[in-house]
């Protein structure tokens, strides 16, 4: 009798002449996610994950396994030998072994292995009696037990688990292609961040730095969520963008109330050619409709009139409280609400326009040493790569 870890996935069985490649990456990123832990193997058989945990003990294994998008389920199980007998003991020995003995149960069989001499319903019945027999003061209930225990029929092996802690679910990361998150220090972009990475997107971020307008610990700030978001994404690249010749110019030559607009029209160049050199054909933003000025349908319209690249924005259609709720769940939160400036709120007009004009906002821009800015801005940027399982930081530039 072994016991190990059995994960089960959902959205991925949809797939059809493509589920294969998504099973393999979904693979691929439970084992790299596993890699910290030493003597574990991950193998894949009959649409279900198997997790051995060596010496390992099974909690933590399942918590990291619990972080893996693509997952809807982990269970702690029991392997023994596709004999009746043996899948008896192993039974009651699962039952026995809950943290909190349940006073109800019933028994769900499945016979992959037709060869089995018992059906579904004769697994069902002799194992259900024999936990009625071994265990004191349990009881079957078909319509709603404390307990739901499985038998799974496989090949020369039987798996019996009971016990389902749910996964994040969503797509395997990898299998969506490569994003650019527009990440702030604020509370949105890493929860759009992370809502891009369950959509199954790898994922890059770009921020915007004014120092010394915006201070060395505003900067560590983003560079914590984004070790955070690596717990879901594995390695991310940060690319920082030095800002502060542009704001200072956006606010020495264009009008007060339009300041924020041609900013944030500037990030999106920049932040557009940064996701074409990184090869990624999409730009994510932590933008949730009329949230703040710039996010009214004509800001958004006017923003994104600098770019043909697509402008995901997962939040659009929530609340503030819905954003925190999330940013509480992924541990991002408490990071994100720590007081330290960024590069919109140090510069935030007293009357932020909200239904901007792009003729106004196009006038203004050619005041502007546009090309110059932007090249400047994108040269001058620093490249930082956070591995999940790494403390330090890896540096590079372009």
């Amino acid at each position: 009798m072994k016991d190990l870890i059995l994960v089960r996935y959902g959205e991925l069985a949809l797939k059809g002449n493509n589920r294969g490649g998504f099973e393999n990456r979904l693979l691929q990123n439970i084992r790299q996610k596993l890699a910290p832990f030493s003597g574990v193997s991950v193998r894949k058989s009959f649409g279900r994950i198997y997790v051995d945990p060596g010496d390992n003990p099974i909690s933590p294994l399942m918590e990291a396994v619990s972080e893996v998008f693509g997952v809807v389920g982990i269970s702690p199980a029991k392997r023994v030998e596709a004999e009746m007998q043996t899948i008896l003991k192993a039974a009651v020995q699962l039952v026995k072994g809950q943290q909190r003995m349940p006073q109800t149960f019933k028994v769900v069989a499945k016979r992959a292995n037709k060869a089995f001499p018992y059906n579904s319903q004769t697994i069902n019945q002799k194992v259900g009696s024999e936990v009625l027999k071994e265990v004191a003061g349990i009881r079957v209930d078909v319509h709603d037990p404390e307990l739901e225990l499985r038998v799974e029929v496989r090949g020369k092996e039987a798996y019996l688990y009971g016990e389902n802690i749910p996964g994040p679910g969503g797509l395997p990361v990898g299998t969506a292609g490569r994003v650019m998150l527009m990440l702030s220090g604020g509370i949105d972009s890493p929860v759009a961040g992370y809502l891009a990475l369950k959509r199954g997107a790898s994922l890059e971020a770009v921020h915007f730095h004014s120092y010394p307008f915006t201070s060395e610990r505003s900067r560590q700030k983003v560079e914590d969520l984004t070790r955070l978001l690596t717990r879901f994404g594995g390695k991310i690249h940060l690319h920082v963008i030095p800002f502060t010749t542009i704001q200072t110019q956006i606010r020495e030559r264009c009008k007060d109330s339009y300041q924020i607009t041609i900013m944030r029209r500037m990030m999106v160049r920049i932040a557009e050619r940064m996701a074409h050199i990184r090869n990624a054909p999409a730009l994510v933003t932590g933008e949730s409709l009329g949230q703040v000025a710039s996010q009214t349908l004509e800001s958004m319209s006017v923003i994104n009139d600098v770019t043909r690249m697509p402008v995901l924005r997962p939040l659009v259609g929530m609340d503030k409280q819905e954003i925190m709720n999330i940013a509480k769940q992924i541990g991002t939160y408490e990071t994100s609400i720590l007081p330290y400036e960024d590069c919109c709120t140090v510069f935030q007009p007293k009357s932020p326009v909200t239904r901007p004009k792009l003729d106004l906002s196009r006038e203004l821009e050619s005041r502007l040493d546009m090309e110059t800015l932007l090249e400047e801005a994108v040269h001058g940027a620093e490249r930082i790569s956070f591995n999940p399982d790494q403390l330090k930081k890896e540096f590079s530039y372009f």
